[in-house]
């Protein structure tokens, strides 16, 4: 591992860490910590070596690697997709551009407020609410078979700052999209979602036990310590007889 961060190191160093850090003089107090922070972030500079669009791929990585959510063959829907990292790791996962002639090609969707840059291999949906029933239908159309097997959000509304506030958005917005799973997710499919800790947490986790077998509750290492920010995963999709309307 310290091998690897050296070689982190020096190739953000060859790209312009030293510039980019320079320029911190410029900056307010606040602004100052955030970017020094963001720039000695070691899941910042390996995003950049792998060529991921954002740091957020090791996440879904991480918990990828520990949870096996992913592999060839699998529709995905990724929810909150821009700039386009978790599309990136989901496309090679499950074979969405065919590059491994021996396994079965799976399909990636992406689908965001944002614009998103072309990526082989994804189709990206954008700009669309993910909650207009607009939206819900065109992704239908999309998906292969009208049905995804695994459906990643790593959706969040603009942050108010006021952390209660915040939280019960979030959370509206995850119950939302659980409301959308009984028309897009296949039987036995996966759901994981991003949430931040706290009072209306065990309502999402109430949903997602009656609607799936098995809940876990993640914090990954890429997940900054400070962060509130932790992931429900929620496995074996019981189907539209076992779903709870909103």
């Amino acid at each position: 591992m310290a091998g690897f961060l050296k070689l982190v190191c020096a190739s953000f160093q060859h790209k312009g860490f030293h510039s980019a850090r320079s320029h911190c003089k410029n900056r307010t107090g606040a602004e100052h910590l955030w970017l020094t922070r963001h720039l000695r972030d070691p899941f910042v500079k390996a995003a950049k070596v792998e060529s991921y669009r954002c740091r957020s791929a090791f996440k879904l990585l991480e918990m990828n690697e520990r949870h096996q959510i992913l592999r060839p063959g699998l529709r995905v829907l990724d929810c909150g997709a821009a700039p386009g990292a978790w599309s990136q790791v989901a496309v090679r996962k499950v074979n969405a551009a065919g590059t491994d002639l021996s396994s079965p090609i799976g399909f990636v969707l992406g689908v965001d407020l944002l614009h998103i840059f072309p990526l082989e291999g994804a189709t990206f949906l954008c700009p669309v609410d993910v909650t207009d029933p607009r939206t819900s239908q065109r992704i239908l159309e999309l998906l292969p078979g009208g049905r995804a097997d695994v459906i990643l959000s790593d959706m969040a509304p603009n942050a108010t700052g006021v952390r209660d506030l915040d939280h019960d958005r979030l959370i509206s917005l995850c119950l939302s999209l659980l409301g959308m799973t009984p028309d897009i997710l296949h039987p036995g499919g996966t759901f994981l979602c991003k949430t931040w800790a706290g009072s209306q947490s065990r309502q999402l986790q109430r949903r997602l036990t009656e609607e799936f077998q098995r809940v876990r509750l993640i914090k990954p290492e890429a997940s900054r310590k400070e962060s509130s920010e932790v992931y429900f995963l929620a496995t074996q999709y019981r189907g539209k007889k076992g779903a709870v309307k909103q």
